[in-house]
């Protein structure tokens, strides 16, 4: 980039459409101030002047930090003020500003320009010397913490043996010489700390924050927030230069945050908490209590009615539930933000739905609103309100949702426990954007402060954690891992239940009830199954599962595993008789068996299922996998030889090894299993298609209607594989049909995980009536790695060294894997343009990885019965954005 470059905008400059270069904030203040709403004065340094320097390991741009002094020096003529002026000197705030909302993630500075040369300007213009040292005291901490690395806790040790010095609860109590002496107590530390005296040139101090603030875009917390949103790095953050508005200068001035209607349930009413007397990092940090919204009526009630008014405007101006924050500084109001408001899974459809009907948006629009992934929470279980137990505290309703854990104290072991699996409730004393890491991996968190904006509970909402605030009375013993509530103490092993639907703490584990589902989440699902082109099917293998698959909106069977089936413990010594047998005749014997119990089973999926398609993927695993373990199985030989157990036991189990041995492979997954195994077996693909068929019949007879039979061959990669079994399958099927008379529609198509499968689909084809992408063993095989080996070894490291963007088995690899898929459409319709294609593998209820099958032409996509909801949102979203 030139030197010409645009760095630096001005408030007047700006607007809504100029988020991605200014930021959501710098362009939502820019709006505001376009439309009338009353905001501090500012001007906004691009996101771009972040990422150039990023790339440019930290060196700013040329001619970016002239035209910050430019700016200022607008901004000083804007407001009559100058940066540093003993009579009359401007205040500003550095804010950060991402793309994406990222709240609490990067860095603030306020109060910039109070120094000993103008506390006393402050003092008098504001008559209000309290105030002053206040904003000074303030500025030293936040400074001192954010621009040169000062750790925090060297100043809120000071302050609290200041208060406990002078008999102060609160900061409020302090007074104005307790602030003085405390700024020059946090001057002498910040000195200390450095070495020396730090600069006190303001014009030095706002270049070095803004840099800070740059800087804050890759630190850990926000690198952590980032994976988790998919937010990329290469977007960068803006960085806002405001003046300063003071909610400190006594108890007609205030600050606060507001939702234009409720984050948790979506309900359209008064949300909101303010502090008077305060900064806006008291509320949001969570360093005092604040109190709710409603009650401001009472002591400043201009604002207050004002403040309503903005919040309508704002709602109805930007079309979405508006999250806002506002200083009010002697009686007057200003808007220092808004946003769209993170919100629960209920609250996002609760609001899509309304708003659809107040006229705000349309369907099309309700449908964009909704993040697919959102709907998940929206699945999980709740509390049993007949539970019974006595509730131990009762804090803040922040984010809704039951969790259930062992309690942890710190967020790194809440984040390692986490990761290996343990249910985690993370206990602090508030939250600080640091802990991101271990709050998302906690089953819910629970904070002793803290409100219902508080920083807990904004970033627990965005990420469906349930969460718990401002817990009254509870003591935190953080070095000796307890936390006494109610005069029992509860360590790290301890387990409590949290309801942050209404705020209650419970002892031990409650039991969890499954959710409903309201006529708002019915009335999403209907307008996006009426956008969408992609069907939705769910993976299902029993009755419970295909019947809730339903229930949530499944249009059939994509993925029915018949291997579950055959390892249900009574099942297994009929289908070890199938293994161990000598002879053909002995074979068929043991699948005789069996037979009636897939049947069974396949009775109980098509009942459920009935009118409605069901694939059905033949014995895919290989036979070792129904045996024991080769290492179990000969030390269980070893023991009965060395105790003198019965000679016809002992021959059984080694007749059992020697099998086991038989049928072991280094690399089972490349090995004898699907197709593979049908070949060599092909009674076993026989029997499966007959017992299909039966049950397909027997449901006609009972209940009327059947279901769309699609009998699916596994792991097929040459044309003649599919040949075979297809023969084998068709004459079982017709010689059913036969028996009793009578005439079944019936398909029979192919998995395609393989990617020879794919490059060959136009060959493949010719016999096949339907492809389906096993993308799980496609990943693994296109990539060339083992999931289970994979997942537990190196993919975590490639993930959070950006080798990799994300786990490919959580979305798919579009950029390789995906190329195979799009091969093999285009290949397999090349041959039969009518060929029906689907996904069966975890991406089915992916909505990246959805709306990628979408582009690529499939019919279909299959997930699991509770991803259902999700994938259909997500087919809406994918039709919506890809006409």
């Amino acid at each position: 980039m030139t030197d010409q470059t645009k760095w630096v905008y001005d408030l007047n400059e700006g607007d809504a459409s100029l988020k991605p270069l200014l930021g959501g904030k710098g362009a939502n203040l820019a709006e505001m101030h376009r439309i009338g709403v009353p905001v501090p004065d500012a001007f906004t340094v691009t996101t771009q002047s972040c990422v150039a320097s990023m790339n440019n390991d930290g060196e700013w741009p040329d001619g970016l930090a002239a035209q910050i002094d430019a700016g200022l020096a607008r901004l000083e003529e804007r407001t009559g003020k100058k940066l540093g002026s003993p009579e009359n000197p401007l205040l500003v705030s550095i804010r950060s500003g991402a793309v994406a909302s990222m709240p609490g993630m990067m860095d603030t500075i306020l109060n910039l320009g109070i120094s000993d040369e103008t506390v006393a300007a402050v003092a008098a213009l504001a008559d209000n010397e309290r105030f002053a040292w206040d904003c000074y005291r303030r500025f030293v901490s936040m400074y001192g913490e954010v621009v040169e690395g000062i750790a925090p806790n060297v100043f809120e040790d000071a302050l609290t043996e200041m208060k406990a010095a002078k008999g102060a609860e609160l900061d409020t109590d302090l007074t104005a010489e307790d602030l003085k002496e405390l700024t020059q107590r946090f001057k002498a530390l910040a000195n200390e700390a450095l070495g020396g005296h730090w600069t006190t040139d303001p014009k030095e101090q706002l270049l070095r924050s803004v840099d800070a603030v740059f800087r804050s875009w890759l630190n850990p917390r926000a690198e952590v927030y980032r994976r988790s949103q998919g937010i990329s790095r290469d977007l960068g953050t803006a960085v806002n230069v405001q003046e300063m508005v003071f909610g400190n200068r006594g108890e007609t001035s205030a600050t606060g945050v507001c939702f234009s209607r409720n984050p948790s349930t979506g309900g359209k009413e008064l949300y909101g908490e303010f502090l008077t007397n305060a900064q806006g990092e008291d509320v949001v940090a969570g360093i005092r209590t604040p109190r709710p919204l409603e009650e401001m009526e009472e002591v400043l009630p201009e604002a207050f009615h004002e403040l309503l008014a903005t919040m309508e405007l704002l709602e109805r101006h930007n079309k979405d539930m508006q999250d806002m924050e506002f200083t009010i500084e002697d009686r007057k109001l200003y808007m220092l933000q808004t946003r769209n408001g993170k919100r629960t899974a209920a609250a996002a459809v609760k609001t899509a739905v309304d708003m659809v009907e107040e006229g705000l948006i349309t369907k099309e629009e309700a449908i964009l609103r909704i993040e697919p992934a959102q709907l998940d929470a929206l699945l999980h279980p709740g509390i049993d309100p007949a539970h019974g137990q006595a509730c131990l505290v009762k804090g803040l309703p922040a984010s809704p949702g039951a969790a259930v854990g062992a309690l942890s104290f710190d967020a790194d072991d809440a984040a390692e426990r986490g990761k290996a699996g343990e249910k985690i409730i993370l206990v602090r004393y508030e939250t600080t954007p640091d802990d991101i890491a271990g709050v998302m991996v906690s089953q819910g968190v629970l904070t002793a402060h803290g409100g219902m904006t508080s920083h807990a509970a904004v970033v627990a909402r965005g990420m469906g954690i349930p969460c718990v605030a401002g817990a009254p009375g509870i003591k935190i013993d953080v070095a000796g891992e307890t936390v006494t509530i109610a005069g029992v103490s509860y360590g790290r092993t301890d387990v409590l239940t949290l309801d942050g639907t209404t705020g209650e703490v419970y002892p031990g584990a409650l039991e969890l009830v499954p959710p409903s589902i309201n006529e708002d989440f019915q009335q999403v699902g209907a307008w996006a199954d009426s956008v969408r082109r992609l069907g939705v099917r769910a993976n299902a293998e029993n009755f419970e599962d295909a019947s809730k698959a339903r229930e949530l909106g499944a249009e059939g069977i994509g993925l029915a595993r018949t291997e579950h089936m055959f390892m249900v413990a009574d099942r297994l010594p009929a289908v070890r008789e199938m293994i161990l047998a000598e002879t053909e005749e002995q074979r068929a014997a043991a699948l005789a068996k069996i037979l009636p119990m897939q049947q069974a089973d396949f009775e109980q999926i098509f009942t459920a299922m009935k009118g409605l398609p069901v694939t059905v993927r033949l014995l895919d695993p290989p036979l070792h996998e129904f045996l024991p373990n080769l290492v179990e199985q000969s030390l269980l030989v070893q023991r009965l030889e060395l105790t003198g157990a019965p000679a016809d036991e002992i021959a059984r189990e080694r007749e059992t090894l020697g099998q086991v041995k038989k049928l072991h492979e280094q690399n089972p997954m490349l090995g004898t299993r699907g197709c593979r195994l049908a070949m060599l077996y092909p009674s076993i693909p026989e029997m499966q298609a007959r017992a299909i068929i039966r049950a397909a019949l027997a449901v006609l007879e009972r209940e009327g209607e059947t279901v769309g039979v699609e009998i699916m061959i596994p792991l097929v990669v040459i044309k003649k594989e599919l040949e075979v079994q297809r023969a084998i399958v068709e004459k079982a099927v017709e010689d059913e049909l036969a028996k009793a008379g009578t005439r079944l529609d019936y398909t029979v198509g192919t998995m395609i995980e393989i990617p020879r499968a794919a490059l060959t689909a136009d060959q493949i084809a010719e016999v096949a009536d339907f492809f389906s992408f096993g993308t799980n063993d496609l990943t693994q095989t296109g990539i060339g790695i083992s999931r289970d080996d994979a997942e537990a070894g190196f993919l975590g490291y490639y993930v959070d060294a950006e080798i990799m963007p994300f786990n490919p088995f959580a979305s798919l690899d579009q950029e390789g894997i995906g190329q195979l898929v799009e091969i093999g459409v285009e290949k397999g319709r090349s041959t039969k343009p009518s060929l029906k294609t689907g996904v069966c593998g975890e991406h089915g209820g992916d909505p990246a990885s959805v709306e990628f099958f979408h582009k690529a032409g499939l019919d279909y996509v299959s997930c699991s019965p509770f991803r259902v909801p999700i994938a259909r949102l997500a087919a809406a979203r994918a039709a919506l954005l890809n006409p």
